[in-house]
């Protein structure tokens, strides 16, 4: 890895809805032994586990993370440990904890170890008050505590970079769409769990309403312009280096709920809002990425329609 003197990569979090797909992608990348897994939890069977080295390691404890990064010799870090939207409003002093604690403990031991750093942010960081289609620069006034940590999140990696040197990148990720891990309790979750009600009973009960327009994306989509970026020459890295703006699709709960429909036979679909709402209100409609583009050459493959397509052969394709 360019800038650190050791090579392999640790991801925290790993465990997860992204980091369950980008550990495998790496490992497929660089080779199993090169790509050290972490999270706080211990599932012996998940396929980060035994796939290939794994450690037990809470991102807030800095002295266990110091001990893991100079004993396993790693050079470039993928912070993905984090407390998302819905269940950080439920308990925002862990949410804070959890979200800026750990993000610090990451660039603390950046600079010391010089390792580089992918540390993401989210569409949470926008409020009310952001154009509904958000551009990379604008007031960022979230509010909610997951949002308001992944301000916090932006603003630490351009300090660490400008004061530091430590080379840290991030993307503003929109709602994330898989099949091959569960969503992890964010307010766009229902996009992921339309397509498990829509094949397990046919009927979905959304939590929120038919005409709530998200940015979205693919998970497949997603980790392509994770390790894209991290790919990418440092002088190429712009301003947004903190939270880049990634647009894959934006698509209303009841467009969503119609592709289904057309994927499978009698599903139907009834919108009962709940306090998510309120969290999905504040949020933009979709995000202009242009600075994505012209800095390191982003562009979404999935649309709507190829999404649902790949969700629905990838569930019925696991279920056998």
């Amino acid at each position: 890895m360019a800038g650190a003197t050791n090579s392999r990569i640790l991801v925290t979090g790993a465990l997860g809805q992204i980091g369950t797909e980008l550990v495998e992608a790496l490992r497929a990348l660089h080779g199993a032994d090169a790509v050290v897994a972490s999270d706080v939890r211990d599932i012996p069977d998940h396929p980060c586990v035994v796939g290939g080295p794994y450690r037990h390691l809470s991102v807030i404890d800095a002295d266990a993370f110091d001990e893991v990064v100079t004993e396993e010799s790693i050079g470039t870090v993928y912070h993905l440990a984090a407390i998302l939207s819905a269940t950080g409003e439920k308990n925002p002093e862990l949410c804070e904890r959890i979200n800026v604690g750990g993000t610090v403990t990451v660039l603390e031991a950046a600079r010391k170890h010089g390792l580089r750093v992918y540390a993401p942010s989210s569409i949470a960081v926008f409020g009310p008050d952001a154009p509904k289609h958000a551009p990379q620069v604008c007031p960022l006034n979230p509010t909610t505590m997951y949002g308001k940590t992944k301000v916090t999140g932006e603003r630490l990696a351009m300090n660490y970079w400008k004061q530091y040197g430590v080379d840290v990148r991030g993307i503003r990720y929109p709602g994330l769409i898989s099949y091959k891990a569960p969503a992890g309790g964010g307010t766009t979750d229902y996009a992921v769990d339309i397509f498990h009600a829509a094949l397990e009973n046919g009927h979905y009960d959304c939590f929120v309403r038919s005409d709530t327009r998200l940015p979205m994306m693919y998970m497949e989509d997603a980790i392509r312009a994770t390790i894209a970026l991290m790919d990418a020459p440092v002088d190429s890295i712009g301003d947004a280096r903190g939270g880049y703006n990634l647009s894959g699709c934006s698509f209303t709960a009841a467009e969503i709920a119609d592709a289904v429909a057309a994927r499978v036979p009698e599903f139907t679909c009834d919108f009962k809002p709940d306090v998510r709402q309120e969290y999905a209100d504040s949020w933009p409609d979709s995000v202009d990425d242009s600075a994505a583009k012209q800095d390191w050459g982003w562009k979404a493959e999935y649309d709507l329609d190829a999404l649902c397509d790949a969700m629905i052969s990838g569930l019925q394709s696991s279920s056998i």
